[in-house]
């Protein structure tokens, strides 16, 4: 940027001489090279210096400024008839707006002398938004009830879409009393002040105008500018604007995401504020809903061939299928045209208002293959009774100081209107006058889908009930003696009209009511969608609308890029089907992700859930983890093949018992059955029968009285078998001790009534303990909803695990006492000493036991039922075998020993 000095020269406000001042001059760069700063960046640093041009122009009178080298000739930076359209009134309203194009390369300072034949081609558009304002206007100016007996006039502008030019012509509107003179001539022509503008066709020029303005209290009404930074009243407290922020349609597209179950989104953004606010917005919109961008280009303007190639090659290689763009049309068309060489024609587009309706984009016949089902946001549109006719109206002939319809007719018939007597432009031939806007079809005559052009129309209503309120003066009261002051159309005092302004509520003539919140307006959107024509062309539908954060859509409506009416898949990752849960992957977005089953006992009956919900105790999952279901009851029953082999074995061991009693009694008189008390013998038998038929009580379904009797017939019959075998140890131990000297007496302490005292005392203990234990706190068949599965163990659970501890503690202790004394008396003479086959029975039962507890506790469900029968037959088989198998053995196979003095040999 450079900066020179140019003097200023300003009429006195006596009217004769000129007051002369330096003020800075500004040179920007070419705007086609890449700036070292943003536009808005740019001229937010340099704005006390645009504004020390309209304050020492207010403090000197000064206006809107005038150039001159060294000479004495003032003139305007543009003059009104090559720059506009003007018409004078009682108030005088402002309009900026960019007609036409700037070639890129074009060196503007700020204050040389701009030249309108560097803008190039009239826009259709932008053409009819100011027609829309002199509409407007119009209506008003014929309007009884608003501003009643006030002429509203304008003067328009054409900044051809330079922020320096529309601030060239803001200062000189702001200014009044601005004059083309001549110092030697001393005389000059004055305009009158205007209180607002009606402008700001982007953001970046409607926040350097506004900076500008705002110490001058001057508003701003912009109709196109949509940055959210300009909501901002301490910044901006003049802006207004009929145009919705940016946040808005970046929510709504969000919400569309949303509700299409987009989750995995590309976005093309301009790297300017507009892009980066509007991405930055949707964003924070998805976050709670799991939406991912997958990633985020920037296309530039001096750059876009190679932006947009890039661009195309990255949605080319991503897997999302749904692309959010937020830029101008025209950088869409070159990305399009790329997308197009790449032949990508399977991607959902998301427009944002920018493009969403873009006329040119509809008729690029390079782009239909891949602009087929764009969706998109678009300004409300709305229909003006009247303004069809009044476009089609207009003619060079009706308007012959109109600048502006000269150059349309020479774009539409071209010819020369030459209407003031001076061609327009040599080259082309005259009209012939018969030219008419009647038949003609363009973006200009279409008046069917009015957005912007409505945006301007609301703003010029804004206006203008603003002003009406100012001037009603309804403070004075109906007094008519009261001479409070009251402003006057020519005394408009622009911060008086900005505080108006900003309270005005008023119904458009459309039946909508209409507001300002700050300085902004409540968003109404449309929702479109571009839609294949029989032609082969595209065509601009109607699906739904946007109003406010609430979204209605019309999803059978919408033609989708796929040309089907199935709504296209966008995600990283499938979503996860029930019975399973999303588990992220480490470094990537929480969109990408790999599904993991439900552990056993969790389900998810929803698609996408995050965690698997725990079934409850009486439940579990089924196969596929989506729902509970009631747990099956498991025991160990007697038609398993566990059951029916423990009851074989069972049934086996009684046999067995009962076989070796019957042999016994059989051989009752014999001397190895006499030997050691008989009576014991039976009776040991007897509880070796009980032991195993007390296991048969643990198979099959528990019951409350069967899980009372398992434990008291298991205990019980334990005590007595152990308690046999104790006494029988003793009294062995005690014959051998009774045959020495001196000991002859110990035997009548040991005589068969005291043994069957001792084994009754003994079992009498289990016995209470059983009593007590049943008693106060007995088992009960409860389901082991611990153990996890779909079948639950229905067990016999110890209420008092302190009853079953003293009940096997018992038992144990007697069979210690029994291995011990045992192990005593293993070595006493005799050939048949019977110590010997209880040392090694309780060996075998006291292994089988503590093997038992680990077992027991370390198995599952029914098992640990198993388990235990399981030590009971061990056992009891142990005790059998190692004790009456010897003793058969002589009985049936060898009867020569069965003597008396085989059995006393040494």
């Amino acid at each position: 940027m450079q900066r020179s000095r140019r003097t200023v020269f300003q009429l006195d406000p006596e009217g004769s001489c000129c007051h002369s001042f330096l003020v800075p001059e500004i040179k920007f760069g070419h705007v086609g090279t890449a700036p070292s700063m943003s536009w808005g960046a740019l001229w937010t640093r340099h704005a006390p210096s645009l504004l020390l041009v309209g304050l020492l122009g207010r403090q000197l009178g000064l206006q809107a400024g005038f150039q001159v080298a060294e000479t004495a000739n003032c003139s305007r930076w543009g003059t009104p008839s090559d720059n506009g359209l003007f018409k004078d009134g009682d108030i005088i309203i402002g309009g900026l707006f960019s007609l036409r194009y700037t070639p890129p390369n074009i060196d503007y300072s700020f204050v040389q002398q701009p030249d309108i034949k560097s803008c190039e081609g009239v826009q259709n558009l932008p053409l009819q938004y100011i027609y829309a304002m002199l509409f407007a206007l119009e209506e008003i100016n014929h309007s009884l009830t608003l501003l009643p007996g006030v002429k509203l006039g304008y003067r328009i502008h054409d900044s051809c879409a330079l922020p320096a030019w529309a601030l060239k012509a803001a200062l000189s509107m702001v200014g009044g009393d601005t004059f083309t003179c001549d110092t030697e001539a001393g005389n000059g022509q004055g305009d009158k002040p205007i209180p607002l503008i009606i402008g700001g066709s982007n953001s970046v020029t409607a926040q350097v105008l506004s900076r500008v303005l705002g110490p001058l209290s001057v508003p701003l009404l912009s109709y196109t500018a949509s940055c959210p930074c300009l909501s901002d009243r301490r910044q901006y407290p003049n802006f207004f604007r009929t145009m919705a922020s940016d946040v808005y349609q970046a929510r709504a597209v969000a919400q569309l995401a949303t509700h299409f179950n987009w989750t995995w989104i590309g976005a093309v953004i301009a790297d300017n504020d507009y892009g980066h606010m509007a991405v930055k917005v949707f964003q924070e919109s998805i976050q709670e809903n799991s939406v991912c961008l997958a990633f985020v280009e920037t296309l530039q303007r001096e750059t876009i061939v190679n932006d947009a190639t890039r661009a195309a090659l990255t949605i080319q290689a991503s897997t999302a299928k749904v692309i959010l763009i937020f830029t101008w049309y025209t950088d869409v068309i070159e990305l399009f045209h790329q997308l197009s060489k790449l032949n990508v024609t399977d991607r959902q587009f998301l427009a944002s208002e920018a493009w969403s309706t873009s006329g040119d984009l509809l008729q690029d016949a390079a782009s239909h293959k891949v602009a087929r089902g764009v969706l998109g946001v678009a300004i409300r549109s709305t229909v003006l009774p009247g303004f069809d006719r009044y476009i089609r109206s207009l003619s060079p002939l009706l308007r012959p100081d109109d600048e502006f319809l000269k150059d349309l007719w020479q774009k539409e018939f071209g010819c020369d209107p030459n209407t003031n007597g001076s061609s327009h432009d040599a080259s082309l031939p005259p009209c012939k006058g018969t030219e008419t806007l009647e038949r003609v079809q363009s973006f200009f005559t279409d008046t069917s889908q009015l957005r912007v052009t409505y945006n301007v129309y609301l703003a010029v209503y804004a206006a203008a009930h603003a002003l009406h309120s100012l001037l009603s003066c309804p403070e004075r009261g109906n007094s008519p003696g009261n001479t409070s002051s009251c402003s006057l159309p020519k005394e408009i005092k622009p911060f008086e009209l900005m505080q108006h302004l900003s309270k005005v509520k008023f119904t458009t003539p459309q039946e909508e009511l209409f507001y300002f919140q700050g300085g902004d307006i409540t968003a109404k959107y449309d929702l479109v969608n571009w839609q294949s024509t029989p032609q082969g062309g595209l065509r601009l539908a109607l699906i739904g609308r946007v109003d406010g954060f609430d979204l209605h859509l019309n999803d059978t409506a919408i033609e989708w890029s796929t040309g089907s009416s199935q709504v296209p898949v966008s995600v990283c990752s499938e979503s996860c089907p029930p019975g399973t849960r999303k588990a992220s992957r480490k470094g990537e977005p929480i969109c990408c992700f790999d599904c993991i089953s439900c552990a056993d006992g969790e389900i998810s009956n929803q698609t996408g859930s995050l965690q698997c919900e725990h079934c409850p105790a009486e439940f579990w999952s089924n196969t596929e983890r989506t729902v509970c279901i009631p747990r099956q009851l498991d025991f160990l029953s007697f038609n398993k093949t566990l059951g029916i082999t423990l009851t074989a074995v069972a049934v086996s061991g009684a046999t067995v018992t009962t076989a070796v009693f019957v042999v016994f009694l059989h051989h009752r008189q014999t001397p190895v059955v006499r030997a050691n008390n008989s009576e014991l013998s039976f009776l040991l038998l007897l509880s070796l029968k009980l032991c195993f038929l007390c296991s048969l009580l643990f198979i099959g379904r528990p019951s409350v009285w069967a899980c009372r009797f398992q434990q008291a017939a298991f205990g019980i019959s334990f005590v007595l078998c152990v308690s046999c075998l104790q006494v029988k140890t003793i009294v062995v131990l005690a014959a051998f001790r009774s045959a020495r000297p001196g000991a002859e007496a110990l035997m009548k302490w040991f005589g068969p009534g005291q043994q069957r005292g001792c084994v009754c005392f003994f079992t009498s203990v289990q016995v209470i303990i059983c009593i007590i234990w049943l008693t106060l706190s007995p088992p009960t068949p409860q389901p082991d909803l611990e153990i996890p599965g779909l079948k639950v163990t229905l067990k016999c659970a110890m209420a008092s695990v302190v009853g079953f501890s003293l009940v096997l503690g018992y038992i144990g202790l007697l069979g210690c006492t029994s291995l011990l004394l045992a192990f005593l008396a293993r070595k006493l003479p005799d050939n048949f000493n019977e110590a010997k086959l209880i040392t090694f029975s309780m060996l075998i039962f006291c292994a089988v036991w503590v093997a038992f507890v680990p077992a027991y506790v370390s198995s599952p469900g029914k098992y640990a039922v198993a388990v235990e029968v399981f030590a009971i037959l061990a056992s009891s088989f142990g005790l059998l075998f190692c004790i009456f198998a010897p003793k058969c053995f002589i009985i049936l196979l060898r009867p020569e020993k069965n003597t008396k003095k085989h059995l006393m040999a040494r």
